[in-house]
């Protein structure tokens, strides 16, 4: 396969991934937002607000970003996105409270909405990175070519 092939190809993969994040994140940052505004403390709501958008991100990735990849069983599939997401919710969860507990520190109180919502969406960019990888690399993985 020509590398032009193979660069045209991953940038799809990476679009489609990157749409499906998308529509993934708003979904995030509106139940962070609606889950703020009923009181919920930061870091829950950032767990929660990541497990409702994670429905979307499983179907979205199995069924179109990485549908051309071949596919294990559906248990050890689901099991390895759980994982992942587990660790990039536990990751973006970290993130938050840090950022949080920096926001606090620096303005001398609690964090505002703005300044919450700033943190989330760091904490979103990097885990997109990580999330991809991982999706890439050992999620939906592609079959070794066959000589």
């Amino acid at each position: 396969m020509s590398s032009p092939s193979r660069a045209r190809r991953a940038l799809a993969l990476g679009a489609r991934f990157l749409t499906v994040g998308a529509i993934s994140t708003v979904i995030e940052i509106v139940s962070f937002n609606a889950l703020l505004a009923f009181g919920v403390e930061p870091v829950t709501a950032k767990i929660v607000a990541s497990l409702i958008a994670l429905v979307n991100a499983y179907f979205g990735n199995r069924h179109w970003a990485f549908r051309s990849r071949a596919r294990r069983s559906r248990r050890a599939e689901l099991a390895l996105f759980l994982a992942t997401n587990a660790m990039c919710t536990v990751l973006g969860a970290v993130i938050v409270w840090g950022g949080d507990l920096a926001v606090e520190a620096v303005l001398g109180r609690e964090a505002g909405v703005l300044a919450l919502n700033a943190v989330n969406l760091f904490s979103i960019a990097v885990v997109v990175v990580v999330r991809f990888a991982l999706y890439h690399f050992i999620v939906f993985r592609a079959q070794p070519a066959r000589p």
